[in-house]
């Protein structure tokens, strides 16, 4: 049973998909758009991956303010769970995101990425950690 996870952003979506036995997440890919509200292809190119991995369900990054409420950010982001649900019929489970772009960057930096590089690999491995976060708190 494999599980996507995504970083949802105003320009990007970064993804990252578990093992089969659900164990370890790594990242797969970011996916770019132009604008903030054309999304078509990306909703496209995330049932592709889904179709392509055999996806079962999908953990989605939830954007809280550092003091633990919800704001605009969540509010956009729950539209395009929404949506992305609609599309494919899979559950999308939520998970706190807070600082995970800040550990990925962490992340880049001890494993040699170049600054210059870090910027095509930061969402994808922030899905990367929003899904191992929830893999480890569900066993």
């Amino acid at each position: 049973m494999r599980i996507m996870g995504l970083d949802y952003g105003d320009k990007t979506v970064g993804v990252a998909i578990s093992d089969e036995m659900g164990i370890t997440a790594q990242p797969v890919e970011t996916i770019v758009r132009e604008r903030t509200n054309k999304l078509r292809k990306t909703y496209q190119r995330l049932e592709e991956l889904i179709s392509e991995y055999g996806v079962e369900s999908i953990v989605v990054g939830k954007p809280l303010n550092m003091n633990g409420t919800e704001g605009e950010r969540v509010e956009r982001t729950r539209a395009f769970s929404q949506e992305l649900s609609r599309r494919t019929g899979l559950e999308i489970i939520e998970q706190d995101e807070r600082l995970t772009t800040a550990e990925a960057d962490r992340i880049l930096d001890a494993t040699g990425v170049a600054l210059s590089a870090r910027k095509e690999h930061i969402d994808k491995m922030a899905a990367a950690i929003i899904l191992q976060t929830y893999l480890e708190r569900r066993s």
